[in-house]
């Protein structure tokens, strides 16, 4: 179990009293340690009720997001990071724009070793758009390149 001191930055997990944002904001964006920094290993976030407004036209735009990343010695606590995902439902920006905006966000708040972040948007004009951004360390650029050129191939 967690201790108090393990804890201390993770405010909006258990409040009731948690107001939606609505405007981007990352601030939101919370942390807890990482207990295991010496296994390498990934966590997934699964958000397939991402809402962002398109930036010319403000119709809103639908997608489903995956962020993967090999954590460091900090992660993102996941009521935090759906209440920033929230954030953006206001937010008029393109969808490349979103998927990379997010995965900056989280790797300046995270530090991980390495990190992804795929957007899969609803057709909108008989079009569907599927940004994909990663980053990673040193000791990880194989995986950076790997993964891109996975993604190159992609399909839904």
């Amino acid at each position: 179990m967690r201790t108090e001191k393990e804890l201390e930055g993770v405010s909006l997990l258990g409040n009731q009293g948690v107001k939606y944002p609505t405007d981007y904001d990352p601030s939101l964006l919370e942390t807890f340690e990482n207990k295991h920094p010496e296994n390498e290993y990934v966590v997934t976030f699964d958000c397939p009720e991402f809402t962002t407004l398109c930036p010319k036209t403000g119709q809103p735009d639908f997608g489903h997001i995956y962020i993967t990343y090999i954590p460091r010695e900090r992660m993102v606590e996941s009521k935090s990071l759906k209440l920033y995902l929230f954030s953006f439902r206001n937010h008029g920006d393109f969808h490349e724009d979103c998927v990379n905006i997010i995965m900056k966000d989280l790797a300046a708040l995270m530090d991980p070793k390495y990190i992804e972040v795929r957007g899969v948007f609803m057709p909108r004009g008989g079009i569907s758009i599927y940004p994909f951004a990663n980053m990673g360390d040193a000791d990880h650029q194989d995986l950076v390149h790997s993964r891109k050129v996975e993604a190159l191939g992609f399909r839904n």
